[in-house]
């Protein structure tokens, strides 16, 4: 693994991987994760690493490590939208009958029983808010399509996502945006009205911040 790394390579530990790169000091100074039955032996094995136990995955560039079994997905999928775009992830997403993207900050669980009719409001009130993502969302309009007060919702929707909800809006509009730039030839201006963000300013300010890059390099790099 030290050979792997010192030649280049990207290494990603799943669940309690974490222990494999950890031993070979390639995690000591970084943040990391594992599953969280895991996390307190593996920050007490090896001091140096700064444990995270409550994220799905970390990524530390060059070295990734995620928590449980399924977190491992949710980090290949990051790896493969960071690498191939996000219309080849999502078309893989699909593939494994997964979620398209789930933030590597999410809690790894709720330390609560939730309802189970409620998570599945919460899930169709964020298939309504993509399906319409041109118009201006608001916190009322979700927590209002959601049949439950701005207050629950925004707090709820923090346990499920890792975001608040207009963070999530709006990565939903840059990630929507990510697609039409690299299938289609719509001009920047376009691709903004498009995803709900009005001028191309706007979209390459918050495409610039989220991404660190342009709408125009990101199409250079992932156009099909």
């Amino acid at each position: 693994l030290r050979a792997a790394h010192a030649r280049g390579a990207r290494l990603a530990a799943i669940s309690t991987g974490a222990f494999a790169l950890a031993a070979t000091g390639l995690l000591d100074g970084r943040r990391a994760t594992t599953h969280w039955h895991y996390t307190r032996a593996l920050q007490a094995r090896h001091p140096l690493v700064r444990v995270d136990e409550n994220v799905l995955f970390v990524d530390e560039g060059q070295v990734l490590t995620s928590a449980g079994a399924a977190s491992g997905i949710d980090l290949c999928l990051h790896l493969v939208r960071r690498d191939h775009g996000v219309a080849v992830s999502n078309h893989a997403a699909r593939r494994l009958v997964a979620a398209p993207y789930r933030s590597g900050g999410q809690a790894q669980y709720v330390p609560r029983a939730l309802p189970e009719p409620l998570g599945e409001v919460f899930a169709a009130t964020r298939q309504w808010a993509m399906e319409h993502v041109q118009d201006p969302l608001t916190l009322a309009d979700l927590a209002r399509n959601a049949n439950v007060s701005p207050r629950t919702f925004s707090r709820r929707f923090v346990e499920d996502t890792g975001y608040t909800p207009m963070q999530w809006i709006l990565r939903a509009r840059i990630d929507l945006a990510r697609e039409l730039l690299e299938r289609t030839d719509l001009g920047v201006e376009q691709v903004a009205d498009r995803v709900g963000l009005g001028t191309g300013a706007n979209l390459r300010l918050h495409f610039h911040r989220i991404l660190g890059t342009s709408p125009t390099e990101y199409r250079h790099t992932f156009s099909a």
